[in-house]
């Protein structure tokens, strides 16, 4: 017996930041993100002698362990740790020899959503094999509980529920915890021109991303006004982005990702950087409209909105700072798991 789980990474496109506490608990916030075919895996292999093996496949790292009900927290693998020290102590399950794989299609600080879609996968790994009663929202939230309270990592909100439902969703976030996922109806086509036009690249670079959500949060928590403002302000783009999807109004898509990537840059320290400073001023001379670096920002993965034809003069632009457009497609669907 062996059980799979898959779940997808996501793009950002509106809202980011504001489902970061203590924002989202003051002022309630929202976000428009869409999950792409670049994946979370884990695998659970039922084994039978005496041991625990976590191996992640792509940071090239297996940790061998005895059968016990908490593994070290210790900087290795903590991901993979974490998610089994809370299905034991929460679901009063014994411990069991298994041997865990994962691998994630994009590397942890690139702003798609790693580390986060990778803990729902294990979840959903993990779920399958002990038959746990988890449904969406359940999923979801127990991996926020893992990585902010028993891991102690700084970060949102959105990356969990993306990974667990998929699709073009409209998020909203509250005090306590609370999230309401709406799924959008968009139409085929206008989903099929985004993803012409909505073009995906790689810097090369990944940042700690906590570092710079743990100063967004001690900006709200000051009460620095641009920062406060500015988290408004791409509150309110969520929205408007939002409303261009579902009426195919896709021209303002360019516009909106510009105000919301200038704001963004008042929410904290390190969100920009000289160097995306200048793919984004040579992405709007080559034609395109508006863009933003996914995630946290400073560093990972940035797309910009390139209308008409213009993404072919963008792509050409972008090679000479050795940066390539990257294929993707949307994707409709959430977490996948099944036992073969």
């Amino acid at each position: 017996m062996i059980i799979k789980s898959r779940a997808p990474l996501r793009i950002g496109l509106a809202g980011g930041g504001t489902d970061v506490s203590p924002y989202s608990d003051l002022y309630g916030g929202s976000i428009l993100n869409a999950t792409i075919n670049k994946y979370a895996y884990a695998t659970i292999e039922p084994l039978e002698r005496n041991q625990i093996i976590l191996n992640s496949i792509d940071k090239k790292v297996t940790l061998n362990y005895p059968i016990d009900d908490n593994l070290p927290i210790d900087g290795n693998l903590d991901l993979l740790k974490g998610v089994y020290n809370r299905i034991i102590k929460q679901f009063k399950k014994k411990p069991q020899a298994f041997k865990l794989t994962t691998f994630v299609d994009a590397p942890a600080g690139s702003g798609l959503g790693s580390s986060s879609t990778l803990v729902v996968a294990i979840i959903g790994a993990f779920a399958e094999w002990l038959f746990l009663p988890l449904g969406e929202y359940d999923i979801a939230h127990l991996a926020f509980e893992i990585e902010r309270i028993d891991l102690g990592m700084h970060g949102g909100k959105q990356d969990q529920y993306a990974a667990t439902f998929g699709g073009f969703n409209f998020m909203e976030f509250y005090k306590d915890d609370k999230v309401i996922v709406n799924p959008l109806r968009i139409k085929q086509k206008y989903i099929a021109e985004l993803q012409y036009n909505l073009v995906l690249f790689y810097t090369g670079t990944s940042r700690d991303s906590g570092a710079i959500i743990k100063q967004q949060s001690k900006n709200i928590v000051s009460k620095d006004e641009n920062a406060v403002n500015a988290t408004h302000v791409l509150k309110e783009q969520s929205i408007k982005m939002k409303e261009a999807l579902l009426t195919g109004n896709l021209e303002n898509i360019g516009n909106i990702l510009n105000l919301s990537w200038e704001n963004k840059k008042q929410m904290a320290q390190g969100i920009s950087n000289p160097t995306i400073e200048n793919l984004y001023k040579s992405a709007i001379a080559a034609g395109s409209n508006g863009g933003k670096i996914s995630g946290a920002g400073g560093g990972g993965y940035i797309f910009f909105f390139c209308p008409a034809n213009t993404r072919f003069n963008v792509i050409e632009e972008m090679k000479k700072f050795n940066v390539v457009a990257e294929n993707y497609e949307f994707t409709s669907s959430g977490l996948y798991t099944y036992t073969i």
